[in-house]
């Protein structure tokens, strides 16, 4: 028969694990242990315009959904008996080194998802010594982003060209004076995509109080209140805008723009060139041969053409066409480290997030970021480790299979 007894109160004190009511945000960003945590946090915190202008794609999100199978459809092939006890996760990106194989993509109306903005994720890049890139639809100014970072930052300029060449030139010559020493131009945009969530949002820059407006800011308070007591939202490439975000692009982006004004733009521009938005291996070729650094896959994380390419399926393709001539990059629909460690594998040589970061700014402001990128970093170290490789260079295409969901006819 099974002894019972009553437990004393030095038995039960271990046990007891309460957490104070109302621990603060930073309790809550400590539980966060995935990206999707965050995206949880971020939906609760934030007005659903701004949540959905971060979270949205266009028309039936089909390009986004498709990226994130594909990650989600990578099986990994360990392996055993390695001597993994210490990892480099470190990497050199366009000639510099970088702590971690990733970088923060370029965002735009980023003060929208929170106040701290473009400052916060630039902060937190330079802490974690990885590239950030400000956006030409950013809201801060270039020059306030370089006073904000100190000399070990590293910041990049995305540049889409308007029909204005020159005041589109005027930005790089702008960024290059303030020191980024990277040029990223965003070659999918002719006309903006058709984000059907911004449409039926009203999504207006800035953000307009309607009647459903007034309704979710009784629910989120804390949001309004930061947005209507701090800087108005402006912009690091123009002054004003009071209609539709979608009618703000087409006003801006020019559809003539082709390979004779990437040249003429890489010859005005005296540091590194990427060009983003590569979405086929014709055009990697092409890129190759006009004196680029490097290309970024990327199908504009499914925001402008819907069932575009996915990215990391295109990857091995162009690796075999263009990787010794130029640097390949990738991002869209990048949830996990592992889903970085997968790319590196199949010979990207770094990565961006856009999604993944902002939902840790608008979980948490710059503490949110900060955790984001912890979370990222983590993963990649525990994912390198379980494939028995002690550092990113000894990753190759035999970590990795794609399953095939999707085979092309």
């Amino acid at each position: 028969m099974t002894t019972r007894r009553i437990p004393k109160p030095r038995d039960l004190a271990p046990l007891m694990k309460f957490e104070r009511p109302f621990g603060g945000r930073g309790r809550k960003l400590a539980r966060a242990q995935t990206i999707w945590d965050l995206r949880e946090m971020a939906r609760r915190r934030t007005p659903r315009v701004a949540f959905d202008y971060t979270d949205g794609a266009a028309d039936g999100e089909v390009s986004l959904g498709r990226a994130r199978e594909a990650f989600r459809d990578i099986e990994f092939r360990p392996a055993i008996l390695r001597n993994v006890a210490e990892v480099e996760v470190g990497t050199t990106v366009l000639g510099k080194a970088v702590r971690l194989p990733f970088g923060i993509a370029p965002t735009g109306f980023t003060r929208m998802m929170h106040t701290a903005g473009e400052i916060a994720g630039a902060r937190a890049a330079e802490r974690a010594g990885i590239p950030f890139t400000l956006s030409t639809m950013g809201t801060t100014a270039i020059e306030d982003l370089a006073a904000a970072t100190g000399a070990g930052a590293r910041n990049w300029f995305q540049l889409y060209m308007w029909k204005d060449r020159d005041r589109s030139m005027a930005l790089v010559d702008r960024a290059a004076k303030a020191g980024f020493d990277t040029l990223v131009v965003t070659v999918d945009v002719p006309v903006a995509g058709n984000r059907l969530r911004d449409v039926r949002n009203g999504m207006t820059v800035p953000p307009s109080i309607t009647l459903g407006g007034a309704l979710d800011a009784l629910r989120r308070p804390w949001w309004w209140w930061d947005f209507l007591t701090t800087e108005p939202l402006s912009f690091a490439s123009l002054d004003r805008w009071s209609g539709t975000v979608a009618a703000m692009l087409d006003s801006m982006f020019d559809p003539t723009v082709d390979f004779d004004d990437l040249a003429w733009i890489r010859s005005r521009w005296p540091g590194q060139v990427l060009v983003k938005g590569v979405q086929t291996v014709d055009d990697a070729k092409l890129l190759a041969s006009v004196g680029v650094d490097g290309i970024v896959l990327s199908n504009h994380g499914g925001r402008q053409l819907d069932r575009a390419p996915v990215p990391l399926h295109l990857l091995p393709s162009v690796v075999r066409a263009v990787g010794d001539d130029l640097e390949i990059h990738l991002d869209t629909g990048i949830m996990h480290g592992a889903d970085i460690v997968a790319a590196l594998a199949l010979g990207a040589r770094f990565t961006l997030i856009g999604r993944a970061y902002l939902y840790g700014l608008m979980a948490g402001g710059e503490a949110g970021v900060d955790r984001a990128v912890e979370i990222l970093r983590d993963q990649i170290v525990r994912t390198v480790k379980l494939l028995g490789v002690s550092s990113l260079d000894e990753l190759e295409p035999a970590h990795v299979r794609l399953l095939e969901r999707y085979r092309p006819h």
